[in-house]
């Protein structure tokens, strides 16, 4: 025997094996057998006297994508009363004097009395219209409809129950959508106390104990519930406090406050969260969403078949650790204390970092092989993303030096002024430096990008969320437990988060309340993906690494072949590798010429023609299929261009803007270079490697931005900072500043004070 808080009830529904509901949203897309209940709120209008046709015509056609993809598919409706409703009363308006009727102004004819209509003769003179309406849109996808009325008598009747539980299983084995209402032309008022009768059923009081009981009865594997709120909330929603619950367990309704029912319809938030609980303790997993909203409506049931993160998801299995909702907020909390502290207290956790890094050399190692030896058992890593995977001792080395870089470079970097101006006397303003908020920090395949990341997080004050992928997990999982040890020194440990549950990206890219910038480090999908998934989170990165190099007819011979093979073969999957050779049409069937092309080939590099240099060549290497590829691996483009004007031309054209160098030794044509190559990243007579933070003296970086706004280049401390205002005054008001006021205003610059010299 179950409980609704004090109503207990049975759990034993008609020939039907316990289930078991799904665990996680990510399962749902197992679903074959789903049931969307649709509320009256969503299904009629605003002024609740007809239906919303925009609405119900883009459930219909997801509910027939889901149908088509071989789905089993149920609506459980209201609308009928609605619609009979809207019928009625233009049958009364027309049934008055027609005389009236026809002569009237509008305004007349809206102000005419019209009487309260009866609820089950709405619903008698609705129900067809409605069914018609539906067999409609459906036929526009090539699927049948078919209807079927119930009420809650029916569910008492042993043989009824059998007939229809019969009924909807020949309709689904047709491939036909059974849509259900209840009765309500003829439903009788509920059975008294009929929950407390020991009866094996929910009562069928509304549509939402209706949807429950059909999913329960039918082993259906998801019921949507769909309302017009986003979910269940913690407190009445519109209060200021109210927060949306992502995942709602059994028990916790005793922490949750509800509020008033939807402005239409028989039952509220409490009948919905009842009527879910008992389908999820019946083996039918279950969502409640918003069906009303405009910008979502259109896709909000599959995207909760996707498994999307769309309204409350209720669960019997509850997680470990905290929600990615509250790690956020642990991680604003722990960044503000981390902003705190001072300078010096910083610099000592991020040695402390550097420290461990070394100490616990062989542990990571070995955690590190884990994720190498299961990249490679399973084959799902091409060899440059192993590449990046895989940890070495001198990569733990050369991160502990960056790491004590960083510590060195941040005594000065929060709360720095950088700009002192007097308004007036006695009022000064000053412009300091201050922590983003909450860094968002997305990679693939790059443990090593952890410790770099919350180095760079912890010199600049912010609180950091770190979404590793899954193939370096056990990397990663070791990794931020010595971040958090670090953290520890000075009781900050929460202030860096390492995201473990089954969020998805895009999720996570819809948290703009509690994630202030989002810094993409992986491949080019990967980032174009976030930037895509983003609302309202601006996205720092760079899609692409598509880097060039120039060799200009001026070219040193010593250096062009050293500088392309550091470019192209050092790291071939790095971002800031070569991937476009661009060479100087001169320099065709010379010396210099043959020995690029002969170290390119003893270093096994792939070369692809441009349109350009095959048109020169008898017999061409394989023509490039376009000329912004990023290869990230030992291939390249080789094109041909007539003068530095039409390489910088190629460069804009096909350039992802993130770094591109010119070998030359002509100091005019390599200054022209410089100057008129729109990248973040311009070299002469320099490697494209160069490109990196830990190269710059920036320690590390969070990843390199090829945006015009706020950072460019590889991004260390600096870029993880914003400004504030401050202004110290002492009784002034702008009234004293005006045409006949006291004041005048001073705007003077002030001196800025010393910065720490270490």
């Amino acid at each position: 025997i179950r409980c609704w808080s004090n109503i207990p009830f049975i759990t034993v529904p008609l020939s039907r094996a316990h289930g078991k509901s799904f665990a996680h949203r990510s399962e749902l897309k197992h679903a074959k057998r789903i049931v969307v209940k649709l509320g009256s709120a969503v299904v009629t209008r605003g002024d609740e006297c007809g239906l919303a046709l925009g609405r119900l015509a883009s459930i219909v056609e997801q509910v027939s994508m889901l149908q088509n993809q071989g789905r089993e598919m149920m609506i459980v409706t209201s609308g009928a009363v609605a619609f009979g409703k809207q019928r009625l009363r233009h049958e009364i308006l027309l049934s008055q004097s027609v005389r009236q009727a026809l002569h009237s102004g509008q305004s007349q004819l809206k102000d005419m009395a019209i009487p309260v209509l009866e609820a089950r003769a709405c619903a008698a003179a609705g129900q067809s219209g409605l069914m018609a309406l539906y067999e409609a849109m459906f036929t526009q996808y090539s699927i049948c409809a078919a209807q079927i009325l119930v009420t809650n008598l029916d569910f008492h009747d042993e043989q009824k129950r059998r007939n229809l539980n019969g009924t909807l299983h020949e309709l689904l084995r047709m491939n036909i959508v059974p849509i259900i209402n209840t009765n309500d032309a003829v439903v009788p008022p509920p059975e008294p106390n009929s929950d407390l009768q020991g009866v094996n059923v929910i009562s069928v009081k509304d549509n939402d104990s209706l949807a429950a009981r059909l999913a329960v009865e039918m082993k259906t594997d998801l019921l949507i519930v769909l309302s017009d709120v986003e979910g269940l909330f913690d407190s009445p929603p519109g209060s200021d406090d109210a927060k949306l619950i992502d995942i709602f367990y059994p028990g916790d309704q005793q922490s949750v406050t509800f509020g008033t029912k939807s402005r239409v319809g028989m039952g509220g938030m409490e009948a919905k969260v009842k009527a879910a609980l008992w389908a999820l303790q019946g083996g039918t997993s279950v969502v409640i969403a918003n069906g009303t909203h405009p910008k979502i409506s259109g896709h909000v049931i599959t995207d909760i078949v996707e498994g999307k993160k769309v309204g409350t998801f209720f669960s019997e299995v509850k997680p470990a650790g905290p929600t990615v909702e509250q790690q956020a907020e642990m991680a604003r909390a722990g960044g503000r204390t981390l902003a705190a502290l001072q300078p010096e207290q910083r610099a000592e956790i991020i040695y402390r970092l550097a420290d461990l890094l070394t100490d616990q050399r062989e542990e990571i190692l070995l955690a590190n092989k884990k994720d190498l030896e299961e990249a490679e058992n399973k084959g799902r890593l091409a060899l440059p993303l192993l590449k990046r995977l895989s940890l070495s001792t001198s990569k733990l080395n050369s991160l502990a030096i960056g790491l004590r870089q960083i510590a060195a470079s941040s005594q000065d970097s929060v709360g720095r002024v950088i700009r002192r101006t007097r308004i007036a006397k006695d009022l000064d303003l000053e412009q300091v430096t201050v922590p983003i908020g909450v860094l968002l920090v997305i990679f693939e395949s790059r443990p090593d990008c952890l410790p770099q990341v919350s180095a760079l997080a912890i010199a600049s004050g912010n609180g950091l969320l770190l979404k590793g992928g899954k193939e370096a997990a056990h990397s990663n999982q070791i990794l931020h437990r010595l971040t958090q040890e670090a953290l520890s020194l000075h009781g900050v440990r929460d202030a860096v988060q390492l995201v473990n549950t089954r969020e998805e990206v895009e999720d996570l890219c819809r948290l703009d309340k509690l994630i202030d910038l989002i810094i993409p480090r992986g491949s080019s999908q990967l980032v174009r993906n976030i930037q895509k998934a983003a609302k309202g989170i601006p996205v720092m990165g760079h899609s692409e690494g598509i880097c060039h190099v120039y060799v200009d007819t001026d070219a040193s011979v010593e250096k062009v072949t050293r500088i392309i093979r550091d470019s192209k073969c050092e790291y071939p999957a790095a971002c800031n590798a070569l991937e476009t050779l661009l060479i100087h049409r001169d320099l065709l069937r010379t010396p210099l010429f043959d020995q690029i092309i002969d170290m390119l080939r003893v270093e096994q590099v792939k070369i692809h023609a441009g349109p350009k240099f095959a048109s020169y060549l008898t017999f061409s290497p394989s023509e490039v299929k376009s000329l912004r590829t990023e290869y990230g691996d030992l291939e390249c483009c080789i094109e041909v261009v007539d003068s530095v004007q039409e390489a910088v031309e190629h460069i804009h054209k096909y350039g992802s803007s993130h770094t591109d160098v010119i070998i030359t030794e002509n100091e005019k044509t390599a200054e022209f270079f410089l100057q008129h190559v729109d990248s973040a990243c311009v070299f002469w007579n320099a490697s494209t490697r160069f490109s990196d933070g830990y190269r710059f003296g920036l320690g590390a970086e969070v990843g390199i931005s090829t945006s015009r706004i706020h950072a460019r280049g590889p991004v260390g401390i600096e870029g993880l900072l914003t400004t504030k205002w401050l202004l110290r005054g002492n009784n002034h008001v702008v009234s004293d500043f005006s045409e006949h006021g006291s004041m005048k205003y001073l705007h003077e610059s002030l001196p800025l004070p010393q910065r720490n010299a270490n």
